[in-house]
């Protein structure tokens, strides 16, 4: 299964699992109401399903060369203001997230290229569709991302091999869906769960001190889940 389709496969089993619990709770006419705040926080993981383009060199791709990024989890921090019944608008934030980027195909074995940080500070608007008093409260959004990279580095592994130089990868604006679910234990207290499908382009560009350069274009795409505890008022 290419990493496009394992990106689906677990959008979809989240789908079917809150579609599990919106089956078994019990509806009503009414959500989250009117004017309420809703402040969560927890672990944040981002999971990248990524696809590279190859790599070019002065401009000539190199075949049988990609990219990969690796995961990384994080303090998560979400806030949702409810400005109509059953509709909020939520702003996701989270501790900087750090990645190591591999370049597959340049030498024999896979190069470690660069570490990066970035913060994806994700907006979405949210639909609740049980009663403001139901314990259990799904809910769906959509929205947009934007992701800033920075403290791009290369590593040691890629100096030893290519020289010294540097990287900069472009920030990327990007869709956002979401689904979560809150469980109330008390009627302020929540526990919370949910996962983003976010959409991450960017092109990373390697200046090296030879004067040569070293770019490709990557689609990230991570999907993001959290899970953590929250607070209504």
């Amino acid at each position: 299964m290419n990493q496009r389709g394992s990106m689906n496969r677990k959008f979809n089993l989240g789908l079917s699992a809150l579609t599990i619990g919106l089956v078994l709770a019990s509806g009503s006419v009414m959500a989250y109401e009117k004017g309420d705040f809703v402040v969560r926080g927890g672990l944040a993981m981002v999971d990248p399903n990524d696809d590279s383009s190859e790599l070019s060199l002065n401009g000539t791709g190199l075949a049988d060369t990609s990219v990969s990024v690796d995961d990384d989890t994080q303090l998560g921090l979400t806030l949702t203001y409810m400005f109509m019944d059953k509709v909020g608008v939520t702003l996701l934030g989270a501790t900087p997230f750090k990645h190591t980027v591999t370049a597959k195909g340049v030498t024999a074995d896979d190069l470690k290229t660069a570490e990066v940080k970035h913060l994806p500070p994700t907006v979405t608007v949210q639909y609740f569709p049980l009663d403001a008093q139901s314990a259990f409260q799904p809910y769906v959004g959509v929205g947009l991302n934007y992701t800033k990279f920075f403290q791009e580095e290369l590593t040691s592994d890629f100096k030893d091999v290519l020289g010294d130089g540097k990287i900069k990868l472009d920030d990327s604006f990007g869709y956002a869906l979401q689904l979560g679910a809150d469980y109330k234990l008390s009627s302020n207290i929540v526990l919370n769960a949910a996962i983003w499908s976010i959409d991450i382009d960017t092109t990373a560009t390697i200046d090296l001190d030879s004067g040569s350069q070293i770019k490709t274009d990557v689609d990230i795409d991570p999907m993001v889940y959290m899970v953590g505890v929250g607070y209504q008022f």
